[in-house]
This record gives structure tokens, sequence and C-alpha cells, in this order.
């Protein structure tokens, strides 16, 4: 098999290459998408290096991977395109995701949500950067299907994986015996009205 090159040199002017064919500024809205996507998808990466080896979250997180893969095969390419995807959608995953997160809830024993500062450990932090840009990339497909219909399975999908990892950030903490950083509204003390 020959040797692929990276560097096409297509892209020097500014412009890619989308899903289907056809070209588009790399600051498009599905470029936008697409590379908060893939960050998204590189930190999720870097939460799997950090885990323990057969640790119980690693298959779960390698098939959100997969799907993330999957997805931004139909994110890349315009609903107008002749050719679309015949990778499966991600209805399923998400429902998946929703039981997973469950699961989660069911081990907690403090299940209250409130806003926490991130942090606890290497694992709880990183689950909260991927819970971040997860919401970043959810931010960028409803500004794409502003100008372009994006499947209603991928919003929800990305909405889901920003809220699962959350509940993991929780369960991390949990796990490992954590104090849960809660965030208080700092009022700094009045001296003399």
């Amino acid at each position: 098999m020959p040797k692929g090159n990276i560097s096409t040199r297509s892209g020097d002017k500014g412009t890619t290459g989308v899903g289907g064919g056809g070209r588009v500024d790399k600051d498009d809205a599905r470029i936008e998408a697409l590379g908060d996507l893939d960050e998204a998808n590189s930190t999720l990466g870097v939460l799997r290096s950090l885990l323990p080896k057969d640790h119980d979250w690693e298959a779960g997180l390698q098939r959100i991977q997969t799907e993330m893969m999957n997805l931004m095969g139909h994110v890349a390419t315009p609903s107008t395109s002749e050719r679309q995807p015949s990778i499966p959608l991600p209805e399923e995953a998400s429902l998946w995701m929703e039981g997973w997160m469950q699961q989660i809830e069911d081990s907690l024993a403090d299940t209250t949500e409130y806003f926490l500062l991130p942090g606890g450990n290497a694992i709880s932090a990183q689950c909260h950067i991927a819970r971040t840009v997860a919401r970043r990339a959810e931010r960028r497909l409803v500004t794409l299907n502003k100008a372009d219909p994006v499947a209603p399975s991928v919003l929800m999908f990305v909405n889901r994986l920003s809220d699962l990892m959350f509940k993991l950030a929780r369960q991390e903490t949990h796990r490992k015996g954590l104090t849960e950083d809660r965030w208080r509204l700092f009022k700094p003390e009045r001296k003399g009205k």
C-alpha cells in the first residue's frame, strides 16, 4: 500500500475540503464545529491515557471516541451534498450514555447537583476539560445548525457527552475519597458604608 501524504497543499490559501466534495473557508461554521469535535475527542484520548490499566471506563470512552469520529463524518457533509455518509448516526449511543450516567448516579451517595470547581485529581480535572470542550462543540453545532441542518441525534450526543463527563468527574472524586470543591459565591467584606 502506498504511503499517504497528509500535506496536499490544497489548503494553503485558507480553504479546506468538506464531505461529499466542495471547499469552504477554514473559518466556516462547519469547520469550526469539526475542530471543536476533534478537540473534544482528543481530550477523551488524554483522559484514557490517564486511566490505570483495565479501568472500568476504558471501553466506554473508546466507544465514545469511535462514535465521535462517525458523527464528524456527518457534520463534515453539507445537507445539500448528493453523497451522504453511510455510517450510522449516534441515536443509540446517546441512550447508552444515559444508562451509564444513571449507573453513576446510583453509585453516588450525594446526588445533589451543584456547581463544582474543576479539580480533585488529574482524572477528574480532565473530565471537566472534556466537558467544557464538548459544551463548546455543542455551541458550534448550534451555530452550524442555523445555516445547515445538523441531525438532532448529533446535537443530543454531544449534549449527553458533556453531561457524562460531569458525572464521571464526580464519580472519580467520590471513588478516591476526595472532597468535591463546591462553588460558593465570593462576597468580599464591606468596610464601612
